[in-house]
């Protein structure tokens, strides 16, 4: 049992849904969690996250404004101290990996037990990851990838985290449009970007790039 004394842990709720956000606030409430701040968007969940600096950021994967992916990247970016844990319906691989990729401790499905959404936040915060049992397998299967994606990371070793980001979707064959909606960047930005990579990877365009990182 929390002590009376003990400080309560802070808690930042990003949800596009109100009557979610406010499940949640009941729920972690009930069970001595200090819901400090809410969001609705990404980017709005990443500036309450610098405003309040919590202790735990959970987060939506499919919201508008910014994903809750990319608040994951800008949040742990610049709050390393603060856990990040995902609240979603989805079981795609994309958002699953993705999601741990940008620093996320816990992988949450919104219809499991609630019960066990407050054992899951303390466990982020003491630096244990949590994920579902039923994509468990999935993690299994690609630590089983992992001599594959060591050869490939030798080809994507100088790059930023931003820029190993714009890498993947690029080898993917993404358009800079798609790029630029997935990481919530501006097409602008993502072709700074790809310059930045084709050069980093001595190549003369971003086809070259692209059958580079294939190849990796």
């Amino acid at each position: 049992m929390r002590s009376s004394t003990e400080p309560r842990v802070r808690v930042l709720v990003a949800d596009d849904h109100a009557h979610t956000r406010a499940g949640i606030r009941v729920a972690l409430e009930a069970d001595g969690f200090d819901v400090c701040a809410e969001a609705a968007t990404g980017r709005r969940a990443v500036e309450l996250a610098l405003e309040h600096r919590p202790d735990v950021a959970l987060l939506d994967i499919q919201m508008p404004d910014g994903t809750g992916i990319w608040a994951a990247y800008e949040i742990t970016e610049a709050l390393p101290e603060t856990a990040v844990v995902m609240l979603t319906y989805s079981r795609d691989n994309e958002d699953l990996f993705g999601s741990l990729r940008a620093g996320a401790s816990a992988y949450l499905l919104k219809d499991t037990d609630p019960d066990r959404l407050a054992p899951a936040l303390r466990a982020a915060l003491a630096g244990e990851v949590t994920f579902p049992r039923s994509l468990m397998s999935r993690i299994v299967d690609a630590f089983d990838d992992a001599p594959r994606r060591r050869q490939s990371s030798t080809v994507t070793a100088g790059l930023t985290e931003r820029e190993r980001q714009v890498a993947a979707l690029l080898r993917d064959g993404a358009s800079t449009e798609a790029i630029a909606e997935s990481l919530s960047m501006s097409p602008t930005t993502v072709r700074v970007h790809i310059s930045n990579i084709v050069k980093k990877l001595r190549v003369g365009s971003r086809e070259e790039a692209a059958t580079l990182l294939q190849q990796g």
